[in-house]
């Protein structure tokens, strides 16, 4: 099915120049990502800042990020929303937009049942006619999608995929035998890829990538590729910015991280601020220890 991929997946950070949508600086970021050989560009997704972007702004990054890739790699649209008739209508958007897929978030905030779950990406994968990715992230919606119901959703034809970033090992090796069925399974968690990969899953979907997208493509072609001491030998080379990516609520850092390349400016939506103190300084010094992330 197109939209879907199996690797690495980066989940673009959108970049802001005094409160506006820095869209120059977008398309470098989309460029050096297809330089590295990425095989896939997640655009307006929690780390795309999706939340406080307007319409408008949805559209113009997925329509431009379409137009740059030109169909060398899938662009999937974050689409999600708490409210199941707004999630649709985003979705068509993205897909009017160009989007080869949706990323759809289990609604946040209402806190609904699992039959609601159920009802929820149903509802949004019968409005369009592109593959939807179910996202699991309790951590910031209050809900969780169980294995048991991701399951009951692969049944729909335009639902292969899911993201599971829930951070619960048990709960994400649950959700990658799915994989055995045939379901494409990405992490959310850079540092759970090499072990859900073990597990069967396809692929992830990456922030560190942002920053290293080279690096984190050569252990995903290494879990591809059944090489896991390689795969771990990577991993273990680009653990201390993955680390990193802890000290504060994403993306904060990996924007921050950004600036530090001189790629974007480190600016951020409201609520969200950005990274400063003793927290940028302790990442200064590992992306000075990482000179290849320059590349």
């Amino acid at each position: 099915m197109t939209g879907l991929f199996y690797g690495t997946g980066t989940a673009i950070i959108t970049p802001f120049r005094m409160g506006k949508v820095d869209m120059p600086a977008f398309e470098r970021l989309v460029k050096r990502q297809l330089s590295a050989k990425i095989d896939a560009l997640i655009v307006c997704g929690t780390t795309g800042e999706a939340s406080t972007l307007a319409e408008n702004e949805k559209i113009e990054l997925t329509a431009c990020a379409k137009d740059i890739v030109k169909g060398k790699i899938p662009v999937i649209a974050g689409a999600g929303a708490n409210s199941t008739e707004k999630a649709v209508q985003n979705a068509r958007a993205m897909e009017k937009a160009g989007a080869d897929a949706i990323l759809c978030v289990t609604p946040y905030y209402n806190m609904c049942s699992q039959e609601g779950l159920k009802a929820h990406f149903t509802s949004v994968a019968d409005a369009v006619s592109l593959p939807v990715i179910l996202y699991n992230v309790p951590s910031r919606t209050g809900v969780s999608l169980e294995a048991e119901t991701a399951s009951e959703l692969f049944k729909h034809p335009r639902i292969p995929a899911v993201k599971e970033a829930a951070g619960d090992f048990i709960k994400a090796m649950r959700m990658t035998n799915l994989s055995m069925d045939g379901a494409y399974v990405y992490s959310g968690n850079d540092n759970m890829t090499v072990s859900l990969m073990a597990l069967g899953a396809s692929g992830v979907i990456s922030v560190v990538s942002n920053a290293a997208p080279g690096q984190m493509r050569e252990i995903t072609d290494a879990c591809l590729s059944n090489d896991f001491k390689a795969a771990r030998e990577k991993n273990a080379a680009l653990q201390p910015l993955m680390d990193q990516m802890k000290k504060d609520v994403n993306p904060i850092v990996i924007k921050a991280a950004l600036s530090i390349l001189g790629l974007v400016q480190n600016e951020l939506r409201l609520p969200l601020t950005p990274l400063s103190g003793e927290k940028m300084k302790a990442l200064e010094k590992v992306i000075k220890n990482m000179p290849d992330l320059r590349a």
